[in-house]
């Protein structure tokens, strides 16, 4: 099939020939293009938009054939929510909570733990079996206890492949976006575990903490001089190990009870000697639980950069660890197995993911346990604690050592369980409570009750599908119209009928219609021709309208459309042809045209023939209800009318004929007739047509009125020479001898007068002086003596009135009037206010005492208010510029350290800057080239801030190790800081500010409250960078102060 410009163009031809008077129903069929061959499939590809009968590829291919009933719908398969036999129940990440999922599967899996926790009695179980869960309401766990028991028991026996936490987790008061410390959280939560069960009355309850995790070790101090041992015992829930510098666990075992010496300065006072001593200092252990927590230090606290970072070393252990040599009493058993590895994974303390791998007591088989999904490990070879980091580059990563069987490496453990080996068959059986056994069948009962509506919805889904498919397979055979009676329907709507995601709606051929309410014959590339059977079934299932039938061929359009198209193709021609007979002198009579409507005629005419032919473009808008809004279509009419048309630029405002002669010329009647053909609608103004009359009167007027204008300007100008040419002006701060008293007038009046008197005939005379606008509203001047004669103010500064309070000051300056001035002032102007500023002598000699009052007199009040407005604007400023400057002191600053974050250039690109125009756009972030670039203040900031009130003595001059940073007062020193890191690569923990003199130190603190002003100049000595990619990316990480489990549950909040 052809493109659809060939289409178009085919479809239109006959028009080259045939006048618009003799179009035929023949010519209305072909522009509609009804009798177009309609394309096969197969055969074409896809779908043709010039052609009304191609019915291919419009999303019909999914509908013919067998379909998979699975693609009738989008609901997944319940039962992929159901728990598979023999496997374990996963945990919901609910954000950043995946760290209290990994110590609930552990916990979860330590049967002494949950068998005693099962045994805690709870207000749910106080009641009958059947009378203590109330079923119209969901059961809410009041305690930790309670909390912990319901998750145990729905781990252990729901039918869900993963249950929610959140509320064990919102009992706690825990963040859920906010990721913490896995080891505190552990920590603190065994402790409220422990402090809740000890209220306990059965003793297996009430001791489940201690006989699980309590050991006990004891500090031991020897003299070396007397041999005298001093001990203080001390219970522990894990031990602490040292990985740094390390490769085996048993080597961190070893330096935890490693031998310390007390020498020099730290010497011990023994009790038995009386004085100081040389002494030794170690740890014994004395007891170890049943449950051996090794928590592996791996967060460590940073000095050089204040923050915490992670140890990514590889550690070695064993899956079993004998304890005995570093037990005291060798008595018993000391064998454990590991049980469970905990792993961090990512190379930051702030960010990444922990999971965990777990041993089943029952099966001894391991688990990796990564919230919703739990994944059996299985292999020749089992490895534990070793999972992928996140986000660290390949070559970045160490070669993890060998290790032989029954050992394993790991860079990512920071926790490792192990459980003391036993001979004693123990009981590995733990049965849930009836109470609780009740409420997760009721739980059960839900998730069936679930999986039964998401089954039904499927099946529906389906069985919609399945109708759809016969009902598209018996009617898309019966689509094509051939030589029956046809109707129209839009492509897009066939496409959403065919469209299986997607509800059918009903048919909207509203915006395809034309003016005339038929259809638009420049919209039928984007119509369908489909049988009258079809339709006929469409509308009775779907409804809609208005129906497009054989009738619905607009001749009235395709009229119109065949004069613009034999329009166009004689411009050309007629565009020569009126040149010639404009070279004419015009004798007689005639039409008066525009000038610049004839230079430009062709063009308008060109636009106004393209504009009739795309109509259709934009005349509805688009298919289905999605045209454009009422709104958008007012605006653009606007827009068009504002334009001038042919022959307007001669239209006077009262729809005459315009008096000035200069904008227009006679043409004959001939080149008029040519013209009106292409305009038909411009104003016609024949030769004999007289000018607006009211036009006239106001021309004559308006001449009157600018002699009457020069007149008054050059009496002006005469009268006050000195003042309009700005020659001999008074100074306050050099008071003028001979003159006790000067006047003061606005120069915003000063300014308009000068314009009026330079351009008389453009600008209206000044009648008022408008003093008003300068005083307060009470009446009082605003500015005291002294503050009048500060040279940086520029004397002074008018006001500008406010709603409801003082004037605020305006970029403009106030002029000072020679008295001799004044009083002719007072003869041409009207005076609203005087003000005036005498000055008295008050000694003989001395002229520095003389005294200044003004008159009015000064209005404390308002001055004082004004003041305060203008301190409290310097701190409520937004988008202001300041000024960081870098103190270098003899030090290279630190460029290469961190590529991606270096955006300081060389000491040559700084000079080379300074040379750079003010105009020029030079941003300050996102410089990838490194260039070091100062902002610079665009004008639009600049009146910004003159109305803020935020005046400056003159501008900042940029100096070498300086950039500029777009600030607000609301911003915080930390925010600062980090915006300073970008600029000089310097991180904020390496950053000493100072302004002024004063150091700079509270991140917390507001820029405004710290007293940063706009232009201000902040001084940053850096301290000595280090290289640590690990330490910036926690530095990116760290915006807010760390507060960890403060404010939580855990803490007893």
């Amino acid at each position: 099939m052809a493109p659809r410009l060939q289409l178009e163009k085919a479809a239109w031809r006959w028009a080259e020939t045939v006048r618009p008077e003799e179009v035929s129903q023949e010519h209305i069929e072909t522009a509609y293009r009804i009798w177009l061959e309609p394309c096969i499939r197969g055969v074409c590809r896809r779908n043709c938009k010039g052609n009304p009968n191609c019915l291919v590829g419009i999303g019909e291919h999914i509908w013919l054939g067998e379909i998979d009933e699975n693609s009738f719908h989008n609901i997944d398969d319940p039962n992929c929510e159901r728990r598979k036999k023999n496997s374990f129940v996963g945990l919901t990440n609910l954000g950043a909570t995946c760290y209290v999922n990994t110590f609930l599967q552990v916990w979860f899996l330590n049967l002494e733990l949950r068998r005693a926790l099962y045994l805690c009695p709870s207000t749910c179980g106080d009641c009958p079996v059947g009378d203590g869960v109330h079923r119209e309401k969901d059961y809410e766990p009041q305690t930790i206890c309670e909390h912990l028991q319901y998750l145990f028991a729905l781990l252990q026996n729901s039918n869900r492949r993963y249950i929610d936490p959140s509320g064990f987790v919102k009992a706690l008061g825990l963040d859920t976006g906010q990721q913490q410390d896995a080891q505190e959280f552990s920590k603190l939560f065994m402790s409220l575990l422990e402090d809740t069960l000890s209220k306990q009355k059965n003793p297996d309850v009430r001791n489940i903490v201690q006989q699980q995790f309590c050991g006990e070790y004891a500090y031991v101090t020897v003299c070396n001089q007397c041999g005298r041992e001093s001990k203080l015992l001390s219970k522990f829930y894990e031990l602490e190990l040292n990985i740094q510098g390390h490769k085996q666990l048993t080597d961190c075992i070893s330096e935890f009870l490693k031998e310390e010496k007390l020498e020099g300065d730290n010497r011990y006072f023994c009790e038995n000697c009386q004085s100081k001593q040389n002494a030794t200092r170690k740890i014994r252990l004395l007891s170890l639980p049943c449950t051996l927590n090794l928590q592996l230090m791996r967060f460590v606290f940073d000095r050089q950069t204040g923050h915490k970072k992670k140890l990514n070393t590889y550690i070695g252990f064993s899956e079993s660890l004998d304890m005995e040599p570093y037990v005291e009493h060798k008595g018993g058993s000391f064998v454990y197995e590991l049980s469970a590895v905990l792993i961090h994974r990512g190379v930051s303390a702030y960010s990444g993911h922990y999971i965990a791998h777990v041993k089943d007591p029952q099966s001894g088989e391991w688990y990796k346990f990564n919230d919703e999904e739990i994944e059996k490990m299985e292999g020749k070879k089992l490895q534990l604690g070793i999972e992928e980091d996140l986000a660290e580059p390949s070559k970045s990563q160490t070669r993890k050592p060998k290790c032989g069987k029954g050992t394993h490496c790991s860079r990512n453990a920071y926790m490792l369980v192990y459980r003391l080996q036993t001979h004693e068959k123990t009981n590995t059986t733990v049965q849930v409570p009836a109470f609780l056994q009740e409420l997760v069948d009721r739980d059960n009962s839900k998730f069936e009750e679930w999986c039964v509506e998401m089954a039904e919805m499927r099946k529906q889904s389906v069985d919609k599908g399945k109708a759809k498919h016969e009902e598209v397979k018996e009617l898309y055979q019966r689509l094509p119209a051939g030589a029956e009676p046809y109707e129209f329907v839009s492509l897009e709507w066939l496409q959403k009928w065919l469209d299986e995601s997607t509800p059918t709606k009903p048919i909207d051929n509203h915006a395809c219609l034309c003016s005339h309410d038929k259809l638009h014959p420049d919209k039928i590339s984007i119509m369908k021709r489909i049988s009258e059977y079809a339709a006929d079934i469409f509308y009775s299932r779907y409804g809609g309208g208005p129906r497009l039938t054989v009738k619905a061929l607009c001749k009235e359009c395709v009229v119109e459309r065949c004069r613009v198209l034999r329009l166009k193709s004689q411009l050309n021609e007629d565009y020569k042809t009126v040149n010639n007979l404009l070279k004419a002198t015009t004798k007689g009579d005639g039409f008066w045209v525009g000038k610049s409507s004839l230079r430009s005629w062709r063009q308008l005419a060109l636009e106004q023939l393209d504009e009739q032919d795309g109509d259709a473009e934009q005349s509805n808008g688009k298919m289905n209800g999605s045209s454009f809004s009422k709104d958008e279509s007012k605006d653009e009419r606007k827009e068009e009318e504002e334009e001038l048309n042919f022959n307007e630029d001669i239209l006077c405002p009262h729809g005459g004929l315009s008096v000035s002669e200069n904008e227009r010329r006679l043409v004959s009647q001939e080149a008029w007739r040519k013209l009106q053909q292409y305009f038909p609608k411009a104003p016609e103004f024949p030769s004999y047509r007289e000018c607006c009359s009211q036009c006239k009167i106001l021309e004559r007027e308006g001449e009157e009125n600018e002699a009457l204008h020069k007149m008054i300007a050059n009496e002006q100008k005469t009268s006050l020479p000195n003042l309009f040419q700005d020659k001999n002006r008074p100074c306050l701060s050099n008071w003028p001898e001979g003159t006790d008293a000067l006047y003061i007038v606005s120069h915003f009046f000063l300014e308009e007068w000068r314009k009026f008197v330079r351009k008389p005939t453009r600008s209206t005379p000044v009648s008022s002086v408008g003093n008003a606008a300068l005083l307060c509203p009470h009446g009082g001047l605003m500015f005291t003596f002294p503050s009048l004669t500060k040279e940086d103010s520029k004397l002074c500064q008018p006001l500008e009135r406010r709603e409801g309070g003082w004037p605020t000051a305006t970029h403009n300056n106030i002029a000072l009037i020679w008295p001799s001035e004044w009083q002719m002032i007072q003869k041409l102007f009207v005076v609203d206010k005087v003000i005036k500023i005498t000055r008295i002598e008050v000694g003989d000699v001395n002229p520095s005492e003389a005294q200044y009052i003004s008159e009015p007199n000064l209005c404390p009040d308002c001055r004082e208010g004004l003041l305060c407005q203008q301190q409290r604007d310097l701190r409520e400023y937004t988008q202001a510029t300041i000024y960081v400057h870098k103190v270098v002191d003899n030090k290279k600053v630190m460029k290469d350290s961190a590529p991606e974050l270096n955006v300081s250039s060389s000491e040559t690109e700084e000079d080379k800057e300074e040379a750079k125009p003010d105009g020029e756009k030079d941003p300050d972030f996102n410089q990838n080239n490194g260039g070091a670039k100062r902002q610079k203040i665009s004008q639009q900031t600049y009146i910004a801030y003159q109305k803020q009130v935020i005046r400056r003595s003159m501008r900042h001059r940029k100096v070498r190790g300086e950039k500029a940073l777009l600030v607000s007062a609301n911003q915080t020193l930390k925010e600062l800081k980090i915006q300073i890191m970008h600029a000089f690569s310097v991180a904020p923990f390496d950053q000493n500010l100072s302004i002024d003199g004063k150091i700079l130190s509270d991140d917390c603190a507001t820029l405004g409250t710290l007293g940063i002003i706009p232009e201000s100049v902040i001084l940053l000595k850096a301290d000595e960078p280090i290289v640590d990619y690990a330490a910036m990316d926690d530095v990116m990480q760290v915006c807010m102060p760390e507060e960890g489990f403060k404010g939580t549950g855990l803490l007893g909040h």
